[in-house]
């Protein structure tokens, strides 16, 4: 997925009034402000009760739904390769978010302050912070995209990262 095609999507779901933040290998790129490598796919967490509007409109734009593990996360592709791997988050009055998980009653937790703002090909976006990426890399084998995810980390803002 190239960048121009990230920011069509952000403006499909800002048209239909759905607030979003990117995560993911796109979200590391967008805190440093420029791509650093390919992405398959684009990780986008959005306000549960905004869904029915998210799916609408990207079912308007030619998504359509492949995989689904709700209430963790559910998969939106379209017929040219492109896909959206969506979060829903639950919010609370201080602007923090959880998002289940496969383990029931340990949900992933969003602190209110993890809600930044990056570029992608000099536009201003919405994503996770640093801290909040390093975070979802943790338990899990790290994978030659993750090692190189996390050393950009830990080059631009000096954060520790677990590998």
């Amino acid at each position: 997925m190239t960048g121009d095609e990230v920011l069509e999507i952000l403006d499909v779901l800002r048209e239909a009034g759905a607030e979003v933040w990117i995560g993911g290998g796109w979200g590391i790129d967008a805190l440093l402000g420029e791509q650093t490598r390919p992405h398959a796919d684009l990780d986008l967490m959005h306000r549960q009760e905004q869904e029915p509007a998210v799916l609408a409109a990207l079912a308007a734009a030619g998504f359509r739904e492949t995989l689904d593990w709700r209430p963790v996360r559910f998969v939106l592709s379209h017929a040219d390769g492109r896909e959206i791997d969506l979060h829903p988050l639950a919010f609370a009055a201080d602007g923090s978010a959880t998002q289940e998980s496969l383990e029931a009653g340990r949900p992933f937790r969003y602190p209110a302050a993890c809600f930044v703002g990056g570029t992608i090909g000099g536009r201003a976006v919405p994503c996770l912070s640093a801290e909040q990426q390093v975070y979802f890399h943790r338990g899990y084998e790290p994978r030659d995209r993750d090692l190189h995810d996390m050393a950009r980390l830990r080059e631009a803002f000096g954060i520790t990262t677990h590998f």
